[in-house]
C-alpha cells in the first residue's frame, strides 16, 4: 500500500511530466489498436482471396491474366507500399497471373498503353489522373473498340480517388477501402461507365470518366491547399480571400449544341444465330430470280445547332459515373450535364486565356474543345450494391 501512495504522491508533484506521459500512451495505444485493426482486416481479405484460388478449373482453361499500373508516385509517394501490403497479397493468392508495371513519371501510363498486349483485366493502381491516363492511352488505340473491351479495376491508392465513390462502398478505413475494392476484381461484377472524349482544336484526345469543371469554385479548390496553416478554416479562408482578389467572380462562355436526344437502350450483345442450309439457299435463289429493289437514300435532315452565350460562377459537365447514393444540390450553372441525355454531338467551350479548367480533378489549360459523349464506353469492376445502384438509376 505504500508503494502505491507514493506512486501516486510522485504523479501528483510531477503533475505536467505526469500529463505529457499519460497523453503519450494514449496516443501510442490508439495507433497500436488501429494496426491491428488494419492487419484483422489484411488477413480476412487474404482469406477471402484464398478461396478464390482455391476453386478448381478445367485442364484446357489458363490462369487469368492481369496487368497492373501502379503509379507509385500517387498519395505522396505512399501508393507503392500501400499496393504492396495490402492489394497485392489479395491478387496473388486469388491464383491469378499479375503482371506489374510502374509508371516513372507523369504521362508515361499513355505510353504505356499503347504499347501493352491483351490481357483478360486491367487494374489501376493509383489517383484521378493515373486512372485518366489509362484510360486515354487506351482509347487512343488503333484498336480500341476491341481493346475496350477489357474489364476495367481501379484500386484507389491516390489523393483523389473520385470514380472509387461510385464503384465501392466508402469506408474511412484506408486499407478496408483497398482491400474491398482489390475484393471486388475477383468477384467479377462489371458495370459499364460513360466517358466523355475532350478534345482541342490541335490536341489529341483527353477522356473523363467524372467531367470538365470550370469556374470560380474550381479556381478557389486549386488554392486551398496554400491556407493549410489555418486547419479547419482553409476553405472558408480560401473563399474569402478569392471573393477579395475578384468580384465578381462571373465566366463567360460561348457554346453551340444540338438538342439532346434518348439515351439507346442497353441490349446485351447477341450474335444473330445463322439461319440453316436450305433457308439460305432458298434466299439466295430467290435473290437471284427476283433481284430486291434498291431503297432510295434517306434524306438526313440537317442538324440543328443551337448557340448560347453564358454567364455563371461555374460550368461543369457531369457523365452519369456520380456516386448514385449522393444527393448533390449545386447552386452553380451545370449545362448540359450528362446525367440523363445522350449528347452525341461536340460543342465549344471556354475561349484561350480563360484560366484553367479540371478534367476528373487535373488541370488543363482553359480553350476552345469539344465534348462527345461515349455512353457505356468502358467496363469496370465494382461491388455488388453499387451494381445494382447504378443499373437502377433513372437515364
Amino acid at each position: 500500500m505504500a508503494r502505491v501512495v507514493k506512486v501516486f504522491v510522485t504523479l501528483r508533484n510531477h503533475w505536467k511530466k505526469s500529463t505529457v506521459a499519460a497523453c503519450a500512451l494514449s496516443y501510442g495505444g490508439h495507433w497500436l489498436y488501429g494496426k491491428h485493426c488494419d492487419n484483422l482486416l489484411r488477413r480476412d481479405a487474404c482469406l477471402a482471396a484464398r478461396e478464390f484460388g482455391r476453386q478448381q478449373i478445367s485442364p484446357q482453361e489458363q490462369l487469368k491474366k492481369a496487368t497492373v499500373i501502379l503509379n507509385p508516385a500517387a498519395c505522396r509517394g505512399k501508393a507503392n507500399n500501400l499496393f504492396e501490403k495490402n492489394a497485392a497479397p489479395i491478387l496473388h493468392l486469388a491464383g491469378m497471373e499479375v503482371t506489374l508495371v510502374k509508371t516513372d513519371y507523369e504521362g508515361q501510363a499513355k505510353k504505356l498503353m499503347e504499347l501493352m498486349e491483351q490481357t483478360d483485366m486491367l487494374i489501376v493502381a493509383g489517383g484521378d489522373g493515373t486512372l485518366q491516363e489509362v484510360i486515354t492511352g487506351l482509347l487512343r488505340r488503333a484498336d480500341h473498340e476491341s481493346f475496350s473491351k477489357t474489364p476495367i479495376g481501379f484500386i484507389p491508392l491516390g489523393s483523389h480517388n473520385s470514380l472509387s465513390e461510385s464503384l465501392h462502398i466508402l469506408s474511412d478505413n484506408q486499407v478496408k477501402h483497398i482491400t474491398s475494392a482489390t475484393l471486388s476484381i475477383l468477384q467479377g461484377e462489371t458495370v459499364p461507365l460513360d466517358v466523355l472524349q475532350i478534345k482541342g482544336e490541335k490536341e489529341q484526345p483527353v477522356f473523363a470518366l467524372i467531367g470538365l469543371r470550370w469556374g470560380a469554385f474550381r479556381d478557389v479548390a486549386s488554392t486551398i491547399k496554400k491556407y493549410w496553416y489555418l486547419g479547419p478554416l482553409k476553405i472558408k479562408a480560401a473563399h474569402w480571400f478569392s471573393t477579395l482578389r475578384e468580384w465578381p467572380q462571373v465566366h463567360e462562355a460561348s457554346v453551340s449544341y444540338i438538342a439532346p436526344t434518348l439515351r439507346p437502350p442497353d441490349l446485351p450483345e447477341q450474335k444473330p444465330q445463322r439461319p440453316n442450309l436450305m433457308y439460305r439457299i432458298a434466299r439466295r435463289l430467290k435473290n437471284y430470280w427476283y433481284p430486291p429493289i434498291p431503297e432510295s437514300p434517306k434524306v438526313e435532315e440537317p442538324e440543328r445547332w443551337d448557340e448560347r452565350t453564358l454567364s455563371t460562377l461555374e460550368l461543369s459537365i457531369q457523365t452519369q459515373n456520380k456516386n448514385p447514393v449522393q444527393t448533390v444540390i449545386c447552386v452553380r450553372y451545370s449545362f448540359c450535364s450528362m446525367t440523363s441525355p445522350y449528347c452525341p454531338v461536340p460543342f465549344p467551350l471556354p475561349q484561350e486565356g480563360a484560366g484553367f479548367y479540371n478534367i476528373d480533378n487535373e488541370e488543363y489549360e482553359a480553350m476552345s474543345v469539344e465534348v462527345r459523349l461515349l455512353p457505356r464506353k468502358l467496363h469496370f469492376f465494382c461491388s455488388a450494391e453499387r451494381r445494382e445502384q447504378l443499373l437502377t438509376q433513372v437515364l
